[in-house]
C-alpha cells in the first residue's frame, strides 16, 4: 500500500460511507437481561476483592438526576437514573450527552437505623467522570478530580439517625480540555468513542472503627519465598498530625498520645493456601505509622496463566478486618541463553502474547454490566490462546483486575491520556507510515497537546493514583505510559517517578513512538508494514499490530466504519489472522519478545474485533 493511501485510511477512518450515519443500538447478553428484567440494583458483588470488607451496602440502583446549566442544585429533578451507569448510555434510562458547560446532578435517599458507637462510615466511589463534589444532607464533604482513579470520603461527621440526603455535582470537560479521558470524544468517530460522564463504576458505603485500614500494600518477595505486607491506617502521620508530629514522623519516633505513648494497635495476619492455614503473624503496631509486616512462604506455590495459585489473606487491625490475596510471580529482564534480552515471568523468558481490550459495550459503553461480561471477554481471550491482555487507555472496575488473577491472565495497564485537542496527523497518523518521525522528542509541549502546565502535573497525579490502586493486583506485569504520543511528555523523568513508587513491574514508557530511550523495553505499532522484530539492548515487543476488520451484518454500529485492511467474509479475515499469527510465531526466535492484536471487541465504527461489539459473533 503506498504511503497516501495508508494517510487517507487513518485521516478518514471509513471504510464504508452510505451517506448520512446511521447508530444502531446492539445488546450483549447481559445489558439485554437488565433491559428486559429491570433489576432494581445491578451489580451487587463486593467491588474491590484486593481490601475487601464485609460490613457494607451497595448503593446502585436508581437515583434522581438533573443536568443544569450551573452548579446551583436543582429545584426540579429530570428524573430518574440507573447508577451506575452513566446518562449517555442506553441502560441508565437517559441517553443524554452531558456537555462541558453543564453540571450533572444526582440524589438519593438513604436510611441508617442507628449511628454504632465508635464507628466511622465510608463513602466509596468506584469511578465517576470527572470532577464531583460529594453533598451529605445539603454540607460538602468532599471532592475529588478524575474520571478513572476511585475514591473514599468519610461521612460521618455529615449523617444522622434515619433519613439522609446523598447528592454529587459533576461536571465532565471530555475532550475540550487537558484533563484525563481516554479514548472519550464528544464527537464520536473512527478510533475515538462515545464520550461518557457521571457515575460510571459502583457506590458504596461500608461501617468501620475509629482507627481502619486505610491502604494495603502486598509485595511478594518471589526470590525469597516470602511476602511483604505494608498496613497504613487512617492515622497516618502525615495526613492528621500537627508540625511537632510532623517532626516526630522525620525520627521514627512516632507520635504520643495524651499519656505520652504511641496509639498501639494489634494486628494478626493469617495467610492461607487453599483454604488451610499456612502462616500466621501477631504483633503490635502504631496506628501512626506504617506497619511492614513480613509473612514467609512455606512450599512457595508460583503463580503463572497456566497455573494462577492464589493465597488469600485475612488482617486484622485492631478492631478493623479486611480480607485480600496474592500470587507469589516476579517480573524482570533476562537475557536467554543467547544472550537475547526477554521478558521473564519468574526468571523464565515468557513470550506475552496479548490482545487489546478497550472495555466497551454497546449499552454501557465502560461500564461492565456484571460480572458475567467480564469474564466472558477474559475467558473468551484466552480461549483465543492469548495469555495476556493491554488495558487500553482505561481502568476498569477492581473485580476485573481480580477474575485476570485468579483465571489466569496477564496484564499490561495504560495510564489514561490527556492533553489538549490532539492533532493526529502530526502524532498518529505519519508517524504509523513514516519511521524517522518516531524519534519526535516529547519535550515539545506544544507537539504533543501538554503545553498546560496544569495538566501535566494532573497527569502525575493520576498516574500515581492509578499505580496505587492497582498495585495489589497480581496479574499486572507492564504499566504503559503513554500511548502513540497524545498527551505524552517527559518520558524519562515520568519512568523514575512510576518506579520511585512501583520497582517490582515492568515500565513501556512510549508504546508507539516518540521513544526517549526511556522504559524497560523497546516498544513499536506496526499496522501497515511487515511485522519484523528488532535486537538491542532491550526486549523488543510489537505492542500493537492488525487491526484487520470484517463487519458482520446486524451485528455492527453504525453503516459508517473501518478498519485498517477489510475483509468481506469470515474466511479470508480468518486466512489474513493466520498469516499475521504465524508471522510472530517466526519472530519469536528472532528476539521478539511480545505482541499485542488489535483487537478483542469491535467498537463503534471501529470493526476489527475478534468478537463483534455485542459480543454475539467470534469472528475468529
Amino acid at each position: 500500500m503506498k504511503i497516501r493511501e495508508m494517510l487517507e485510511t487513518l485521516q478518514l477512518n471509513k471504510i464504508l460511507d452510505k451517506g448520512e450515519e446511521k447508530h444502531h443500538q446492539l445488546f450483549t447478553q447481559w445489558g439485554e437481561r437488565i433491559a428486559q428484567e429491570q433489576p432494581e440494583v445491578v451489580l451487587t458483588e463486593y467491588p474491590r476483592p484486593q481490601m475487601a470488607r464485609k460490613n457494607y451496602a451497595v448503593l446502585n440502583g436508581i437515583w434522581k438526576y438533573a443536568i443544569t446549566g450551573d452548579d446551583t442544585r436543582p429545584v426540579m429533578w429530570d428524573g430518574d437514573i440507573r447508577v451506575p451507569f452513566s446518562p449517555e448510555t442506553y441502560l441508565s434510562g437517559v441517553q443524554r450527552q452531558l456537555k462541558p458547560d453543564e453540571y450533572l446532578w444526582y440524589e438519593r435517599k438513604f436510611e441508617i437505623e442507628r449511628i454504632p458507637a465508635g464507628k466511622r462510615l465510608l463513602l466509596n466511589f468506584g469511578a465517576c467522570d470527572e470532577r464531583c463534589r460529594v453533598y451529605v444532607n445539603d454540607e460538602l464533604a468532599g471532592t475529588h478530580s478524575g474520571g478513572y482513579q476511585a475514591f473514599s470520603i468519610d461521612i460521618t461527621a455529615y449523617i444522622q439517625t434515619g433519613r439522609n440526603t446523598l447528592r454529587l455535582c459533576v461536571q465532565d470537560k471530555s475532550d475540550t480540555s487537558y484533563h484525563g479521558r481516554g479514548k472519550q470524544m464528544l464527537k464520536n468517530g473512527g478510533m475515538f468513542y462515545t464520550a461518557q460522564s457521571g457515575l460510571w463504576q459502583t457506590v458504596w458505603c461500608e461501617w468501620v472503627p475509629e482507627i481502619y485500614i486505610r491502604e494495603l500494600r502486598i509485595t511478594p518477595d518471589y526470590d525469597h519465598d516470602s511476602v511483604g505486607i505494608e498496613v497504613v491506617s487512617n492515622e497516618l502521620i502525615s495526613e492528621k498530625k500537627t508540625s511537632d508530629s510532623d517532626k516526630a514522623a522525620l525520627f521514627g519516633t512516632g507520635v504520643p498520645d495524651q499519656n505520652g505513648k504511641n496509639t498501639e494497635i494489634p494486628c494478626k495476619i493469617l495467610l492461607f493456601a487453599n483454604n488451610r492455614v499456612v502462616g500466621e503473624i501477631k504483633t503490635t503496631v502504631f496506628a501512626e505509622e506504617k506497619a511492614l509486616i513480613k509473612i514467609e512462604i512455606p512450599d512457595k506455590k508460583s503463580w503463572t496463566p497456566e497455573s494462577p495459585f492464589l493465597y488469600e489473606l485475612r488482617i486484622v487491625y485492631g478492631e478493623d478486618m479486611v480480607e485480600s490475596y496474592f500470587g507469589m510471580r516476579c517480573f524482570t529482564v533476562e537475557p536467554d541463553r543467547d544472550g537475547i534480552p526477554r521478558l521473564c515471568l519468574n526468571h523464565k523468558p515468557y513470550f506475552q502474547k496479548g490482545i487489546l481490550d478497550q472495555g466497551y459495550y454497546p449499552e454501557s459503553l465502560l461500564t461492565p454490566m456484571s460480572d458475567e461480561a467480564m469474564i466472558f471477554d477474559i475467558e473468551t481471550a484466552k480461549s483465543r490462546g492469548f495469555n495476556m491482555i493491554r488495558k487500553h487507555c482505561k481502568v476498569e472496575p477492581m473485580r476485573w483486575y481480580y477474575h485476570c488473577d485468579r483465571l489466569g491472565m496477564l496484564v499490561w495497564q495504560d495510564m489514561i491520556n490527556g492533553g489538549t485537542t490532539y492533532n493526529l496527523v502530526k502524532t498518529c497518523y505519519i508517524p504509523t507510515v513514516l519511521f524517522p518521525l518516531r524519534r519526535k522528542r516529547d519535550n515539545d509541549y506544544a507537539y504533543t497537546s501538554r503545553a498546560d502546565k496544569a495538566g501535566r502535573e494532573e497527569w502525575k497525579k493520576e498516574c500515581i493514583e492509578t499505580v496505587s490502586q492497582l498495585y495489589n493486583c497480581t496479574s499486572i506485569c507492564m504499566w504503559v505510559l503513554f500511548n502513540e504520543g497524545w498527551g505524552q511528555f517527559d518520558a524519562k523523568e515520568n519512568t523514575d517517578m512510576v518506579r520511585a513508587v512501583d520497582n517490582t513491574r515492568i515500565i513501556d514508557a512510549h508504546s508507539g513512538w516518540f521513544d526517549q530511550d526511556a522504559g524497560d523495553v523497546k516498544s513499536e505499532h506496526i499496522y501497515f508494514f511487515e511485522l519484523i522484530a528488532k535486537k538491542g539492548k532491550k526486549p523488543y515487543v510489537i505492542s500493537e499490530f492488525g487491526g484487520i476488520s470484517l463487519a458482520v451484518e446486524g451485528h455492527i454500529y453504525s453503516d459508517k466504519y473501518f478498519g485498517y485492511g477489510n475483509h468481506s467474509d469470515l474466511e479470508a479475515l480468518r486466512n489474513a489472522y493466520n498469516a499475521l499469527d504465524r508471522r510472530i510465531e517466526e519472530l519469536k526466535k528472532e528476539g521478539l519478545c511480545a505482541s499485542v492484536y488489535t483487537q478483542l471487541a469491535d467498537i463503534e465504527e471501529e470493526t476489527n474485533g475478534l468478537m463483534t461489539y455485542d459480543r454475539r459473533v467470534l469472528k475468529l
